[in-house]
């Protein structure tokens, strides 16, 4: 429909459009080219990729059944060796604690029985001191009053002299 409509149908230039139009395409117009290259990028990366995927698949399939079929066996059986070993150790460790604290509560209990006994001698030794003060003071207190008693006598005797005296 185009080239009836177009003034040129017919005419002698119709080839050299069409030549001039091929030669674009050729060199202007790079559309099928590219996609030709895609395409054949495309269809590479998948299939190599795929191979490569396939071979890593392979070698992750290998290794999950070497590692349950030799490498968990033996890391179990060891495991439970060394467990048992290991509990044991345990065991022992835990038993030596439980004397150490005991030990260290005998200890600790012996120490608060001396500062009890210490306490208690303080206190004693201070009701004593106390008592012995008291003793002390009531025996001075006695002095005093005898002191004072004799201090009177004496002034009243030196009063009545000194009376004699003064009558004169």
């Amino acid at each position: 429909d185009r080239r009836r409509d177009s003034p040129a149908a017919g005419s002698p230039i119709q080839p050299i459009i069409k030549d001039v139009g091929e030669v674009y395409s050729r060199l202007l117009d790079h559309r099928p080219v590219i996609q030709g290259e895609i395409r054949y990028f495309v269809k590479e990366f998948e299939e190599k990729r795929g191979l490569r995927e396939l071979r890593v698949l392979e070698n992750l399939k290998n290794t999950i059944f070497e590692t349950n079929e030799r490498v968990l066996p033996k890391c179990e059986q060891a495991m439970r060796d060394n467990l048992s070993e290991t509990f044991k150790r345990l065991q022992a460790a835990n038993a030596m604690i439980h004397r150490l604290q005991e030990k260290e509560c005998e200890v600790k209990k012996l120490q608060a029985d001396k500062v009890m006994a210490r306490e208690e001698k303080c206190i004693a030794h201070w009701e004593e001191f106390m008592k012995e003060q008291q003793n002390k003071r009531a025996e001075v207190d006695e002095e005093h009053r005898k002191a004072m008693e004799r201090l009177k006598e004496q002034y009243s005797e030196m009063e009545k002299e000194l009376a004699k005296y003064v009558s004169f």
